[in-house]
């Protein structure tokens, strides 16, 4: 299987949780099937987009099997009620370790969002961060807020672009260094958790794996606010 094809790691009656690839497009375009057109054919069934990924962004995502199913886990990720972790890498030190990135969010140039004062498109990020070797540093990141580049903005409001990311300022590299690690949501009654460490990428280096363990076993302390 192609390294930017997607796959399912899990199956539910209501529900199939999949790795998207970095570099996959979410729809279909230019001629080429997008995500949800790839795991429809392999699945030979229809699928129902109820949350989604920037393209150049790796990991985990939900999609309906049947459109009640949708409604509802839609209504999930609307009322923030879905836990999503997300990981990344910078090249730069940040302004601060750990804390909460909050504000408006605008269109700014050439498709990139930026932060404003504002209370409009309200966005809330919450990280913290670890240096993984001398000059990339690692973030865990928890979305308050399902803005579109939320993290990629918030990242570079630090000071921090995430390594890989032309459009937001970060450093060269063979990737953009973001990654959708875990979701976790209540489907009628019973938790539902799901993990998948990032596997595309040659900067996360071995020295993820023990970090990885250390923030899935026990959540970090996160910053109010």
């Amino acid at each position: 299987m192609s390294s930017l094809t997607p796959s399912v790691i899990h199956q539910h009656p209501d529900f199939v949780v999949v790795a998207k690839p970095a570099g996959v497009h979410f729809h279909s375009q230019d001629g080429n099937a997008g995500l949800v057109a790839q795991l429809e054919a392999q699945l030979n069934e229809s699928l129902y987009p109820v949350h989604r990924l920037d393209t150049p962004t790796s990991g985990l995502l939900v999609l309906a099997r049947h459109p009640a199913a949708a409604a509802s886990l839609t209504a999930l990720f609307t009322a923030h009620q879905v836990e999503k972790r997300y990981l990344a890498l910078s090249g730069h030190k940040p302004k601060k370790k750990q804390g909460t990135v909050k504000g408006g969010m605008a269109k700014a140039r050439r498709g990139a969002w930026k932060l404003t004062p504002g209370q409009e498109n309200w966005a809330t990020t919450q990280f913290v961060s670890h240096s993984l070797r001398p000059g990339v540093r690692a973030f865990l990141l928890r979305p308050r807020s399902g803005r579109t580049h939320q993290i990629r903005v918030a990242l570079k409001s630090l000071g921090a672009p995430i390594l890989g990311d032309a459009l937001y300022g970060g450093s060269d590299a063979d990737r953009t260094y973001l990654h959708a690690w875990s979701l976790g949501f209540d489907w009628q009654g019973q938790w539902q958790q799901f993990w998948l460490a990032p596997q595309q990428g040659e900067q996360w280096g071995e020295e993820l794996a023990p970090l990885l363990a250390q923030w899935q076993q026990d959540d970090p302390a996160w910053p109010k606010g």
